[in-house]
């Protein structure tokens, strides 16, 4: 579930609803078949964490007229293309089958189409970005680049069960925070905010990032397949070593030993409910947890520096509704 203090601002309802008229107008093109495969994770849903963040962080000096709503929305709805455009392509590399409940892209016509789709989605995305002038544009630019640093970081550790810690912080850092940190910045940018307040929603766009992609992996080994509209421990069989495997394997013993010695390799059922299960017993989920925490407390800190109003208010707790999640 969405954090709900970011969904529960005045007028907010009205927001997320233009979040998905714009989405869905952001993908027409006169290619109807195209225009399915582009359409087909944005009409299957998702949390609109992003663009909701965007329309948020524009408000933190006071609530915005309708034109300065508009342009956050246009702002968000560029984040929420590029991470549509990303899933395509992440779930071509993951030969992936289902994402948000439904089919995958790639499932369901294939790994070119969903390749091209993707692409289409980033184009469509740095149009908008381009609309709001030459500083978003540039922003969301060099955001693409950290999602791509970010994905090589975690390829070139797959199957490495000496991944350090540092790796995957760095990866998640790129791959994830780093739009969530564009978001918030994209709000400051079209309310037109001082620096100083621009730089402080970056900084609590990127803490806030670091949890919500912490709490993604944790819940990954903790959920079922239903909850999680995926396949359940799913990162381990790739090979993606995320926080509560590296830190139960930090903590040494027996634990350690039984999991290192199913690591390295694909795992198949029972392979991976054993792993699974000793993930989920000894003590990696609480280790990955706290290290969440100290993220969440930084995007509090983050907010301290903005102006009292119930969009900071909002943002302050947001992180501590995610970790609820739990």
């Amino acid at each position: 579930m969405p954090p709900a203090p970011l969904f529960a601002l005045p007028g907010h309802a009205a927001s997320v609803a233009r979040i998905e008229a714009a989405l869905k107008e952001s993908v027409h093109t006169p290619d109807p078949y195209l225009q399915d495969i582009a359409s087909h994770l944005i009409v299957a849903g998702g949390k609109r964490l992003r663009p909701v963040l965007t329309v948020v962080a524009a408000q933190v000096v006071g609530e915005a007229d309708d034109e300065l709503r508009e342009k956050a929305v246009q702002g968000g709805i560029s984040c929420e293309l590029v991470q549509t455009g990303s899933l395509y392509h992440d779930d071509v590399m993951d030969e992936a089958h289902t994402r948000r409940g439904v089919d995958t892209v790639n499932a369901k016509w294939g790994n070119l189409q969903a390749i091209l789709a993707g692409d289409f989605l980033l184009a469509r995305a740095s149009g908008i970005a381009a609309s709001l002038g030459t500083e978003v544009a540039g922003l969301l630019a060099r955001t693409i680049g950290r999602l791509c640093e970010g994905q090589i970081e975690e390829l070139r550790h797959t199957y490495n069960a000496a991944r350090p810690e540092a790796s995957y912080l760095s990866s998640i850092s790129g791959k994830t925070a780093s739009l969530f940190a564009t978001a918030a910045r994209i709000g400051g940018l079209v309310a037109e905010l001082d620096r100083s307040l621009i730089d402080a929603l970056t900084d609590y766009g990127e803490a806030f990032g670091m949890v919500f992609q912490i709490v993604d992996d944790v819940l990954d080994v903790t959920a079922t397949d239903k909850q999680l509209g995926k396949p359940a421990g799913h990162d381990m069989v790739e090979g993606v070593y995320t926080l509560p495997v590296l830190r139960t394997l930090q903590a040494g013993g027996v634990a350690a030993v039984e999991l290192l010695s199913l690591l390295g390799r694909p795992l198949d059922a029972v392979e991976q409910d054993k792993a699974l299960g000793i993930v989920r017993s000894n003590g990696g989920i609480d280790a990955a947890i706290t290290v969440a925490r100290e993220w969440a407390d930084r995007a509090e800190a983050a907010c301290h520096l903005l102006p009292a109003s119930a969009a900071t208010e909002a943002m302050r707790i947001a992180p501590s509704a995610l970790l609820a999640t739990l």
